[in-house]
């Protein structure tokens, strides 16, 4: 019996401004055979220890991954999702994009400019 191989894992990070395009792209992936992990909207008002929890919760979806995939669109890319390109940085993951112009390394490099330390402002998904 033959083994199979372990799909790809990808970890969808961006805003949920842009669901649809986060619906586009988990379907697109879906039917390539990847197992996608993303943040989801949640439809309540959240405390700051519920988005906090939520925010540690995406951080784990990361570390499941192979592959970090930024949904975004007319070059957005918002605070929280900055620092999760940084964290998904530091554990080596690979980092695409759903727009082949944006330029990732630029977008946190320009970020890390104008915020020295880190920061704990609330998510933007």
């Amino acid at each position: 019996m033959d083994a199979v191989e372990r799909p790809r894992v990808v970890c969808l990070c961006g805003s949920l401004r842009f669901e649809p395009l986060f619906r586009l792209e988990r379907r697109r992936l879906t039917s390539l055979g990847v197992i996608v992990l993303g943040p989801e909207p949640i439809d309540e008002d959240l405390t700051p220890t519920r988005r906090a929890a939520l925010r540690e919760l995406h951080l784990r979806r990361i570390d499941l991954a192979d592959e970090v995939r930024v949904v975004s669109e007319g070059g957005y890319v918002g605070s929280a999702t900055r620092r999760e390109i940084e964290y998904a940085r530091e554990r080596r993951k690979a980092i695409t994009s759903v727009e082949p112009s944006l330029d990732l390394d630029d977008t946190v490099s320009r970020a890390r400019n104008r915020h020295p330390r880190p920061c704990s402002v609330a998510t933007d998904h």
